[in-house]
């Protein structure tokens, strides 16, 4: 199933026709690294990225916030744990299907979360492998999306 737990069909038609609304998590630990997965879906396939996820319709942003939390981290957190980095844009010129001509377009909320210890996650069928990088690493990292390099411009 998708994000939004629709059939694929139904998905696609929602990406082609509609921006998402998004929470983009920025986890640093105590050192100042930075938790990125290497994402194996589309858009953003092939490149380290923050974790995230899409808000589901009727959602609240509390609740998927804490959703997101757990599928991507698993950890439980809340948005007052958080410190709100601000709205972006993120636009894609493929979408989770490869379907031709469809674009996506993402409203991002992005959150910056500090924890001791970055939380130790296995690969997944989103995320080929996790890793943790220092701001330093990732601005110049090739392969972290630059979506995700934006996050630290003016750390």
């Amino acid at each position: 199933m998708t994000p939004a737990a629709l059939p694929s069909a139904q998905w696609l038609d929602v990406v082609a026709r509609t921006p998402l609304v998004s929470i983009d998590l920025i986890v640093l630990d105590d050192a100042g690294r930075v938790l990125l997965g290497w994402r194996r879906n589309r858009p953003a396939q092939n490149s380290w990225f923050v974790p995230g996820g899409v808000v589901r319709k009727d959602e609240s942003l509390d609740a998927a916030f804490a959703r997101i939390a757990e599928a991507e981290l698993g950890v439980a957190l809340s948005r007052a744990q958080t410190e709100f980095v601000g709205v972006f844009e993120h636009r894609y010129d493929d979408n989770f299907a490869a379907a031709p001509g469809i674009t996506t377009h993402y409203v991002v909320l992005a959150h910056r979360v500090r924890l001791a210890a970055l939380p130790e996650r296995p690969a997944d069928d989103q995320h080929g492998a996790f890793r943790a990088f220092s701001v330093e690493q990732l601005r110049v990292e090739p392969a972290v999306h630059r979506y995700t390099r934006a996050y630290f411009t003016e750390v």
